[in-house]
């Protein structure tokens, strides 16, 4: 895991990495979650699925979303311009800087929801690391407005909770 250490709490100052983030790791229960995170982490919403949730942090940060399968974290959906990767990626980057803070890890495929954006999925090359993805997605002036990351195939899931 490349969770990072010195952010006891889940703030806006936690980074995301591949598997998580600050605290929080992709593969924990909800109850480690929230333990690790110093805070709740409470229903976010209905679902279409009986086996897929969303959890958001009760206190904040907004923007935030924990996609839980089988009471474990399998990605993390970031809408918050002020949470960035370890790298410092954020919503609001042009594809171009992701694509050079990540230089050869970056794929680029068209958005599947008919949007004119792009996903920039990140793909790590470190074994232990192979499948989980980061993944950042664009709109028609090529800027980041959304990030996920997780673990296969949940972070491939475009709706959410929906496979499609």
């Amino acid at each position: 895991m490349t969770l990072l250490e010195g952010y006891p709490e889940l703030s806006e100052e936690s980074k995301v990495a591949v598997d998580g983030i600050g605290p929080i790791g992709v593969g924990m229960t909800l109850k480690e979650a929230s333990a690790a995170a110093g805070l709740d982490l409470v229903d976010g919403g209905t679902t279409d699925s009986s086996e897929c949730f969303y959890y958001e942090p009760e206190s904040g940060p907004d923007g935030l979303a924990f996609m839980v399968i089988n009471n474990r974290i399998a990605r993390v959906d970031i809408d918050n311009p002020r949470i960035t990767t370890i790298s410092g990626a954020k919503i609001g980057d042009a594809s171009d800087r992701i694509e050079g803070l990540y230089a050869g890890l970056i794929e680029t495929s068209d958005r599947k929801d008919d949007s004119e954006g792009k996903y920039l999925t990140l793909v790590p090359k470190l074994p232990q690391n192979q499948n989980y993805r980061l993944i950042f997605e664009t709109d028609a002036s090529d800027k980041v407005t959304s990030f996920r990351a997780g673990k296969l195939p949940e972070i491939e899931y475009v709706e959410g909770c929906s496979k499609g």
